[in-house]
């Protein structure tokens, strides 16, 4: 079984902390020099080091850099499921698609529903559990208003791949800004399904996703 990229890039850095003789409590190089220097992605180095993270070898300080807190060493990863980026990929294929799908068929109803959960993100939008939940319920929403049930599973596995790694990126990474950009894509994407204009929801969608995927690799 192909070891995840995630694992392959978190295998690096430990490799590089062991060589160089990084201790506990020193600091990093910046993400720019790492990535560089590891020849990977900046999306890719994120993954890297949230996963070493979770397994307490590294602390992420916000506005501060990355700094050594465990013993230095090759610690055992533990298994996340897909990493965060693969996971916005594959939902900015389908999703696009279900968007699209959504906007041809949606019956009014439908259409209320989506609305509710746009209203209820707008809402609660400082309660951050709530307005996970109301996330959800807007991507699960669309789904439903596709009238098929193959892709409402398939909606439901995706966003259920959403675990540790993607958690603790998005604490790291998510700016209110692109909280507040979240509000503006669901609204585009809601008129876009209530005009039942395919070609604008399928947009709409791949913006808001890809806007997400920008905010969490830059």
């Amino acid at each position: 079984m192909e070891t995840r990229l995630y694992k392959q890039v978190a295998d690096k850095i430990q490799a590089m902390i062991a060589t160089e003789g990084f201790t506990c409590g020193e600091r990093l190089p910046s993400e720019r020099e790492l990535a560089a220097k590891l020849e990977v992605s900046r999306a890719s180095l994120r993954e890297g080091l949230i996963a070493l993270e979770l397994s307490g070898v590294i602390e992420v300080r916000s506005n501060s850099g990355v700094y050594i807190c465990g013993r230095p060493g090759h610690a055992p990863l533990p298994e996340a499921g897909p990493g965060p980026f693969e996971v916005l990929s594959a939902r900015r294929v389908i999703e696009s698609e279900i968007a699209a799908i959504a906007a041809q068929v949606a019956t009014d109803r439908a259409i209320d529903a989506i609305l509710v959960a746009v209203e209820a993100m707008e809402r609660d939008h400082d309660d951050v559990a709530t307005n996970e939940q109301a996330d959800r319920n807007f991507h699960m929403a669309l789904a439903h208003a596709t009238g098929n049930s193959a892709l409402v599973g398939v909606m439901n596995h995706l966003w259920d791949q959403r675990g540790h790694l993607w958690h603790k990126l998005k604490e790291h990474f998510q700016t209110e800004e692109l909280r507040k950009e979240t509000l503006g894509d669901h609204r585009a994407i809601l008129q876009a399904i209530a005009s039942h204009d395919p070609a604008a929801a399928r947009k709409a969608m791949r913006v808001h996703l890809g806007r997400v995927t920008r905010t969490f690799s830059s």
